[in-house]
């Protein structure tokens, strides 16, 4: 047993000799203990060393929420390598940039899956993009690997006997300061960057995290947040793995699913935008589901109304309902506790976790200090500078306050960043993508409130001299270069965008124009 684990290697041996019959992972028909978790964690890496994977090396996934994800995630750690997330609903063109900047030395990539082969959209985007190894995950069954690439069954066979006992070897080996993963986050500037953490950074705020939910080895956990997201990754599998929890991944939203699946799996913690729970609340198949052992839920959104939390818990029996704040540059800041009533959760984010300080700036801006702020941007010492200051304060770009408690209320947003069914759209990135239309001069983009999403992207565009495009036309450019979520929902033709003095857009301005 090894006491308080600082590697994910470290803590799945623990959750193997401690929890080893306990079912750690319920994908289906597919269960895995904690020990065979383990096994086949072991399995993978010792494959992945005798295909040439060396400590330091990266590995990309680009699949969605399977047992297969989590085997591949520890099986990449036990092999001394970082984990590169990909977003499932990126393009092959976003994609392939983040596993070109990374000098990703494997992908494991999605078969089919809802309709598209990630792989054949990889090439297409990439052509002369060349990654060593290749693992094919066949999510929807059916189609066979295309040259080059190996089935992901046949990948873990190759492990041997020599290659198993290295891969133990070089698990003992991996070390808490050794980068654990590279998460990429757009920013501003509208080029991605990649925030680096440590393997201690990553199994200690999943360890703050699971105190605040208040995690046991008896609890079932239904993840729909993407295993891609620090939600899904550290605040889900690694917790899990932490506490002995069972880990029940779900691929795609769907209320009626997450119902049957709570129902059979006699799930105790659901985690998500607010919109989830006000789904099932809402959903008329409820009364026909058991839903009796949901215990605890947690929600990042910033306000919460009040009205759904007592919902949450007087008609779907939550104990607890938990908000939390955080980004990927420090993943879990703050959040609320078990014991803190509807109204603090509604209204705040909750106090600091995971050894952080947490202050305002003069000009409103949230500073977040501690030991499990990011290690920097990959291959960005500029913007690492710029992110966190001398005094080794990250500057978040968001606006709040905190009362004597040391509860923190998120307010307003420096950046321009909006959120869109539970994920990140930052504008620049969207405007970016519009700029390469030839009939577009230039483009504003931003959130406007939807009761469904929380929030929808508008386009305000203006056309070049002599050109003509309809919104469909607009629209229908984005699809092709920019994940779903990130594609606005509407466009509006303006001859000009309001500006300040010094040229700079005033989306304020846009914002309450938009109606």
């Amino acid at each position: 047993m090894t006491e308080n684990p600082r590697t994910t290697p470290a803590a799945l041996d623990n959750a193997a000799d401690v929890f080893a019959d306990r079912i750690a992972v319920a994908d289906g028909d597919t269960r895995l203990t904690f020990a065979r978790l383990r096994d086949a964690a072991h399995d993978f890496a010792a494959a992945a060393i005798g295909h040439g994977v060396r400590p330091g090396d990266r590995i990309a996934i680009w699949s969605p929420n399977t047992y297969h994800w989590i085997v591949a995630l520890l099986g990449a750690h036990c092999a001394g390598a970082a984990v590169v997330p990909v977003n499932t609903r990126y393009t092959g063109v976003e994609a392939a940039d983040i596993v070109e900047r990374v000098d990703a030395r494997m992908l494991v990539v999605a078969g089919h899956f809802l309709g598209t082969d990630r792989h054949a959209a990889l090439r297409e985007a990439a052509p002369g993009l060349t990654i060593p190894i290749v693992v094919r995950i066949p999510v929807d069954g059916g189609d066979e690997p295309a040259a080059g690439v190996i089935d992901y069954a046949d990948f873990v066979a190759s492990a041997t006997d020599e290659s198993r006992a290295l891969a133990r070897e070089t698990a003992a080996a991996v070390g808490p300061e050794d980068v654990a993963d590279i998460l990429f986050t757009s920013g501003t500037t509208g080029r991605s960057k990649g925030v680096l953490s440590a393997q201690r950074q990553t199994v200690d705020i999943a360890d703050s995290w699971a105190d605040c939910a208040a995690v046991t080895a008896d609890d079932n956990y239904l993840i729909i947040n993407p295993f891609f997201h620090t939600f899904g990754y550290k605040a889900g599998i690694v917790v899990c793995l932490l506490r002995g929890a069972t880990v029940v991944p779900m691929r795609v939203f769907d209320v009626p699913a997450l119902m049957a699946a709570t129902d059979a799996e006699r799930i105790s913690i659901l985690a998500g935008a607010p919109t989830i729970f006000q789904s099932i609340l809402d959903h008329p198949d409820r009364p026909n589901h058991d839903l009796a052992s949901l215990r605890v839920a947690i929600t990042g959104a910033p306000i919460v109304p009040v009205r759904l939390v007592e919902r949450m818990q007087a008609e779907l029996g939550f104990d607890a309902v938990i908000t939390a704040y955080g980004q990927t540059e420090a993943v879990v800041v703050t959040m609320c506790r078990t014991d803190d009533d509807p109204v603090t959760v509604a209204t705040t984010s909750g106090r600091p976790t995971g050894g952080f300080e947490v202050r305002i700036g003069d000009d409103g801006e949230i500073l977040v200090r501690g030991p499990n702020v990011m290690l920097g941007y990959l291959d960005d010492p500029d913007a690492t500078a710029a992110a966190i200051d001398a005094d080794g304060w990250l500057h978040t770009g968001d606006v709040g306050t905190l009362d004597e408690a040391g509860y923190l209320a998120i307010t307003d947003r420096l950046k321009d960043m909006y959120i869109s069914g539970g994920f990140n759209v930052y504008p620049a990135e969207v405007e970016n993508a519009l700029a390469r239309y030839d009939a577009i001069a230039e483009s504003a983009v931003v959130g406007v409130p939807d009761d469904r999403m929380g929030e929808l992207g508008l386009a305000y565009v203006v056309l070049r001299s002599g050109e003509h495009a309809t919104e469909d036309d607009v629209l229908s450019f984005a699809r092709e270069r920019l994940a779903k979520f990130k594609v606005p929902h509407s466009v509006r033709f303006v001859p000009s965008l309001p500006r300040n003095p010094s040229g700079k857009v005033l989306k304020n301005v846009l914002r309450e124009e938009k109606s």
